[in-house]
């Protein structure tokens, strides 16, 4: 079953990890949160992110506010694709968008929409990628699509 890992840079952006987490559910894909920021806790954040293959996820997905650097450190830690959610902060979260997609080249980091409809739209891109090797999840995307 394919895996998802969701990192949040500090228990109060729970909320946006709570609904991107359920979004996946939806689809049927397991999931797991961690709790590290790229700034207090960067050897913890280059583990979790750098052992994430090994340890069985086939993506990441990291949310963050301020100078949103957790999908950026995600990615330069990681091979898999990241997903990267931008939470309001300052500027309403402009700030966060704008770190996120400024990703030097050959470290990639997909961005989605500010908050929760990024968290939810950062699990649905997840799911479509997974969806290429999983065709229980490509029905599941297909029928969610459909339900709009």
């Amino acid at each position: 079953m394919p895996k998802v890992l969701i990192i949040i840079g500090s228990k109060s952006d729970q909320e946006y990890a709570d609904k991107c987490k359920a979004q996946l559910e939806s689809l049927g894909i397991d999931s797991s949160l961690e709790i590290s920021s790229a700034h207090r806790h960067p050897e913890r954040t280059a583990e979790l992110t750098g052992g994430a293959e090994k340890a069985g996820f086939d993506a990441i997905i990291a949310m963050a506010g301020l100078s949103a650097a957790l999908p950026g450190a995600a990615a330069a830690h990681s091979n898999l694709p990241v997903i990267g959610v931008p939470l309001p902060a300052a500027l309403n979260g402009l700030d966060s968008l704008l770190s996120v997609v400024q990703m030097p080249p050959g470290i990639p980091v997909g961005a989605v929409a500010i908050g929760s409809p990024g968290a939810k739209n950062a699990a649905i891109l997840a799911a479509r990628i997974l969806a290429l090797k999983h065709p229980e999840i490509k029905k599941a995307v297909a029928e969610h699509r459909q339900s709009l």
